[in-house]
């Protein structure tokens, strides 16, 4: 133990004693942070009518009340339906937008970035505004139609920020290559470039299914009617009563998160290029 805390933890040669603060620091904020969804988990199998912790009685109430609500299950239909369509959508444009500011050399390129994460700047509720009044205008509120196209406007600003910070660390020297020996720039781009940067895409990916799949603020505004959306309901049902069925929700929806972002370490971890020997 005593040769771990004099060992260097970087290059610096800074020790991980001299680090041990930072270590402690980061365990309580992660307690912070992890305390309240370990608390929700228990809470959805009570079987009281009231949100209780800890449960007096175990049960899978909530849980049968869930599944068993038309309600519950066409809004969950809804939500999975947003994100995935979301996800498929946001993904391929902010890719393509990364790549071609990376590799575009007009001098407004700064300004065409900054546009393309203005979403992020602007308070949500200001985009669920103005996507209402337009959406009334184009005869599409209430739509999956228009919340997909909602949701696509939250997710693309990570979308571009995640895969153009992989772009930075790729060395586009491996595309020109390709290209000097005769391949289009496309098929350069999905041979060379894209498996390279893969891992960026696939969390690019995940970010944009979690941002439509958890997002409430605009869903508040433009979904209802034949789709609303799982987090609607839930603040719905938390605003009028004090439903249990949120807890059972709220565990269904972290074990669905955590799932997804196994998967993507799973399957989209980039390997390290393999260097050649001196």
């Amino acid at each position: 133990m005593l040769r771990w805390f004099r060992s260097p933890a970087t290059e610096t040669q800074i020790t991980h004693g001299q680090r041990l603060w930072l270590y402690v620091l980061a365990v309580v904020i992660m307690i912070l942070l992890v305390t309240p969804t370990l608390i929700v988990i228990p809470m959805s199998f009570s079987d009281s009518q009231y949100l209780e912790f800890p449960p007096d009685t175990w049960s899978m109430r909530w849980y049968d009340h869930y599944f068993g609500s038309p309600e519950w299950m066409r809004a969950t239909v809804t939500s999975f339906k947003a994100a995935i369509l979301t996800m498929l959508l946001a993904t391929p444009i902010g890719v393509l937008a990364a790549y071609g500011l990376h590799c575009s050399k007009v001098r407004f390129v700064r300004a065409a970035f900054v546009l393309m994460i203005t979403p992020m700047m602007v308070p949500v509720v200001l985009v669920a505004i103005g996507a209402f009044y337009a959406y009334v205008q184009l005869q599409i509120l209430y739509t999956l139609t228009g919340l997909v196209l909602a949701h696509t406007v939250l997710a693309l600003p990570l979308v571009v920020i995640v895969t153009g910070s992989a772009l930075k660390g790729y060395d586009m020297s491996q595309e020109a290559a390709a290209r000097s020996l005769g391949a289009p720039r496309w098929k350069a781009f999905l041979t060379v470039t894209l498996p390279q940067i893969r891992f960026a895409v696939v969390t690019s990916a995940l970010l944009a299914f979690l941002t439509s799949f958890d997002e409430v603020v605009v869903a508040m505004f433009i979904s209802g009617g034949d789709n609303p959306t799982l987090t609607r309901n839930m603040f719905n049902a938390l605003r009028d009563q004090i439903d249990p069925t949120i807890a059972s929700i709220s565990t269904i929806m972290i074990l669905v998160t955590t799932g997804m972002m196994v998967l993507a370490q799973l399957f989209g971890q980039q390997k390290e290029p393999t260097r050649p020997k001196d």
